[in-house]
């Protein structure tokens, strides 16, 4: 059922997802797993709101059957969230001027006790003095942190738009901003354990490292002292800002961030030049690894051609038969030394993996 957890029976369905990550990649005879906590475990959850009569719930649509689904309680929600849901909806249910014509609630939580909430309406908000006396209300009596206000074109922050997660890694404390309505890991206990396999395939190195699709500097921030220099790359506007602010909190002084994509990136490796890395001299990079984080898709054909030209490729996967299409061309040039599954998605078909590649 939607939102719902299988504690007892989670151990064979990680299983199942390990024997079909085997079944792709053949040559990964030794996964390493890293499981998740059975439940309590997303830090990251959307609802639908039903109006029915004087009733106020939240509901899911199931993929199958398209039927609408109500839900009362979430188990797979981290704990903070879980507790606030029944509490915000009852809270809405009595506040009419917050359940008019009230769409979506959307929870980003963190575990260093941040809770962001929006609320996304089929009306305008903006200009309604009444909706923001009652949401700066609302915050006040819930264990929320951050409020927003959406509507078509609109956007109410209630004092800011992101969360400050800290996340602890080989007795290490990374601190990232993670913004509303951007890409974060859902599932920050998997987060972690990621961050750990990725600190411990790269060793301590003296070449360089270079990234394409960093994100909000997600990897970058926890491998920098791992590798003499790291230059990643990311396409967003949003998730390189974000980068900054998550260099800067974090004290780290040897990774660079540029808004490029991965195309770019290879084609200013070939000697293009781009005004935006005025100042970056990449002749004086020795990169010796690669990490890609691509999306579902995987990588296109100019950048799984232009990966095949380091020492190593550290390719976090998002969707097995995608890596298993990239393998099959890099496997050329490269072998497999190490392979994860990481399981950010219980009960459910996902598989986050991560390979080490070394060239031949």
């Amino acid at each position: 059922m939607l939102c719902q957890v299988d504690p007892q029976n989670y151990p064979q369905q990680l299983a199942a997802k390990v024997a079909r990550l085997q079944a792709l990649l053949p040559e990964a005879s030794d996964v390493e797993v890293f499981p998740s906590p059975p439940q309590h475990y997303r830090a990251r959850v959307e609802f639908r709101v039903w109006h029915e009569a004087d009733d106020l719930y939240y509901i899911m649509f199931d993929s199958d059957t398209k039927q609408k689904v109500r839900i009362d309680a979430c188990p797979m929600a981290i704990d903070s969230i879980a507790e606030l849901m029944p509490r915000l909806i009852a809270a809405l249910k009595a506040n009419d001027v917050l359940r008019h014509k009230l769409y979506q609630v959307d929870f980003l939580a963190s575990l260093s006790g941040e809770m962001l909430v929006t609320l996304i309406y089929r009306r305008p908000i903006a200009e309604d003095a009444g909706w923001l006396a009652a949401a700066e209300a609302l915050r006040a009596q819930l264990p929320i942190t951050h409020l927003i206000g959406r509507a078509r074109h609109q956007k109410v922050c209630l004092d800011q738009d992101f969360i400050n997660e800290t996340l602890q890694v080989d007795g290490l404390h990374l601190h990232y901003q993670q913004i509303e309505n951007s890409f974060t890991q859902p599932n920050p206990y998997v987060a972690q354990q990621m961050l750990h396999w990725a600190r411990k395939v790269s060793g301590q190195r003296t070449g360089d490292l270079i990234e394409l699709y960093c994100g909000n500097g997600n990897f970058s921030i926890a491998l920098a002292e791992c590798y003499g220099r790291v230059l990643a790359t990311e396409i967003s506007k949003t998730s390189v800002a974000s980068a900054q602010v998550n260099i800067a909190a974090n004290a780290v002084s040897n990774v660079q961030v540029i808004k490029m994509a991965a195309e770019e990136v290879s084609q200013a490796l070939a000697g293009q030049v781009f005004q935006r890395l005025k100042g970056v001299e990449l002749s004086q990079y020795d990169f010796d690894t690669i990490l890609v984080d691509p999306p579902r898709s995987g990588l296109d054909d100019l950048t799984r051609q232009m990966v095949q030209n380091y020492p190593r490729i550290l390719y976090i996967s998002c969707n097995p038969e995608t890596l298993a299409r990239d393998l099959a061309t890099l496997s050329q040039t490269h072998q497999l030394v190490k392979s994860a599954l990481f399981d950010q998605f219980p009960y459910s078909h996902h598989i986050e993996s991560g390979v080490l590649l070394q060239r031949k």
